[in-house]
């Protein structure tokens, strides 16, 4: 079963999303308004950082929620 990982740091005002294994980290490139693209050693996209997020809600509330989309 695959794993989504998601690290929200408030102090840093930053959430990190990876669907591979973080160690598996290789290289970041920013594209543009605070996006940073996360790629493994072959180039592929392995997350992504968002920079400057601040929730809404106090930081022990904020939740995933996981939504499938319909084939």
């Amino acid at each position: 079963m695959a794993h989504i990982k998601v690290i929200h740091d408030p102090a840093g005002e930053t959430l990190t999303v990876y669907w591979d294994d973080p160690e598996h980290e290789e290289v970041c490139e920013e594209v543009g308004r605070g996006l940073i693209l996360i790629k493994d050693v072959q180039g592929e996209v392995i997350g992504f950082e968002r920079l400057y997020f601040k929730s809404k809600t106090p930081a022990h509330e904020l939740g995933v929620v996981l939504q499938t989309a319909k084939a």
